[in-house]
């Protein structure tokens, strides 16, 4: 994490609601994560179950209490949710609980600031960020409220100059919307160029922290940014790869990593960049075969593809971290058939840090490209389904 462009270390608490939705985190540690990539500093955790969210204050007027009492006794000056929560409940939190209260989605939406290195991925995040907040002005200018009472007065000052943000916040998403599209278009021109060179592309999609950029690294000798964190890059970088089985080089796209709940406006503001795994001949999906929910981040970076339009790429599953693994936990083989969905698509287990793998991979690469279909490669000399282990 870049210090210098971190917000200065404040002191929140979790609080995540049990909605009886599948995957919950109980302990909260994706956010805690999230948190410290923020750079924050986690000083407590608050789980409860609900049936339903309090229209008012999400968690009930008991347990906001509860939490605002801990938050005085830890000192914490922010309370952070791991959940969604409406501008009139966020704005009915704050005064109950004296403090500034958010949700998962800014502090993402606070993490791409913080990342985004390239012009696009900067204007996306302003994008994503323009859009949050204009649904968030039934927050702002409180203090003007006091102004606008008197018989037969609706809003008045304050009513004003919500309406003057709302407009300000219009314009710069206008003006935003417009300077992306010039950066697509030129995405597509270079796309087009790749296409007429007869370029084969491929694309690395998974969970953020996968170790994306780190076989990227491994594969082109790049220098990628690549730390175990999550969304150490943002932006999207392409190299040539060069494979000798096959005897010519195709084009590497790293992109930025998915994750549970990724805002809709992240994914709608990274179209761009997110294009060119719709374009890609070939996904390599990488996942950590070494984090215990790896099934649920290969279902939500395929919920994710598939929102974007890019379900029908073929892929291949890359479990990386092989090194993390004790060793009862290791495949018996490293090249495998996974059921992805109902489509048996080839698995190869390795180690962006030590190599171990690596070899395998380029291989079936290379017997992919020289395909005359790229998926119809897919499925061949590959070692008999593998159900043991992993």
């Amino acid at each position: 994490m870049n210090s210098e462009s971190a917000r200065p270390s404040a002191t929140v608490i979790l609080v995540g609601v049990d909605l009886g939705l599948p995957n919950f985190d109980q302990e909260l540690e994706e956010l805690g994560l999230l948190a410290q990539t923020a750079g924050l500093e986690v000083v407590g955790r608050v789980t409860c179950k609900r049936r339903a969210p309090d229209p008012a204050l999400f968690i009930g007027s008991g347990k906001a209490d509860e939490i605002k009492l801990l938050a005085s006794q830890l000192g914490a000056a922010e309370v952070l949710f791991d959940q969604s929560i409406s501008p009139a409940q966020q704005r009915n939190l704050e005064r109950n609980l004296e403090r500034p209260v958010n949700d998962r989605t800014l502090l993402i939406l606070e993490i791409f600031g913080q990342r985004a290195r390239s012009h696009e991925g900067k204007l996306q995040v302003e994008l994503a960020r323009l859009q949050y907040l204009s649904t968030r002005l039934v927050r702002r200018w409180s203090h003007l409220e006091r102004q606008s009472g008197g018989i037969g007065m609706r809003g008045g000052p304050g009513e004003t100059q919500i309406e003057l943000d709302r407009r300000m916040i219009g314009e710069s998403i206008k003006r935003t919307k417009e300077r992306l599209e010039r950066v697509k278009r030129q995405r597509k021109t270079q796309r087009r160029q790749r296409a007429r060179r007869d370029a084969f592309n491929i694309s690395l999609v998974g969970y953020t922290n996968a170790g994306k950029s780190t076989l990227f690294n491994a594969l082109v000798k790049a220098r990628a940014y690549a730390a175990d964190q999550l969304f150490a890059t943002l932006d999207t970088t392409t190299r040539q790869l060069y494979l000798a089985e096959a005897g010519r080089s195709v084009s590497l796209s790293d992109t930025v990593g998915f994750i549970r709940d990724l805002p809709h406006g992240l994914i709608d503001a990274f179209e761009a960049t997110l294009q060119e795994a719709v374009d890609a001949d070939l996904l390599l999906h990488v996942v950590d075969a070494a984090n215990p929910g790896f099934p649920e981040q290969i279902a939500e970076v395929q919920r994710v593809l598939g929102e974007i339009g890019a379900q029908d790429v073929p892929q291949i599953l890359v479990f990386n971290k092989l090194d993390h693994l004790e060793n009862e936990r290791r495949p018996l083989q490293l090249h495998d058939v996974f059921d992805l969905n109902g489509v048996p698509t080839p698995r190869i287990f390795l180690s962006s840090k030590s190599g171990e793998g690596l070899s395998l991979l380029r291989t079936q690469l290379a017997s992919t490209v020289k395909a005359d279909n790229p998926g119809s490669m897919l499925n061949q000399d590959i070692p008999e389904r593998h159900e043991a282990g992993l």
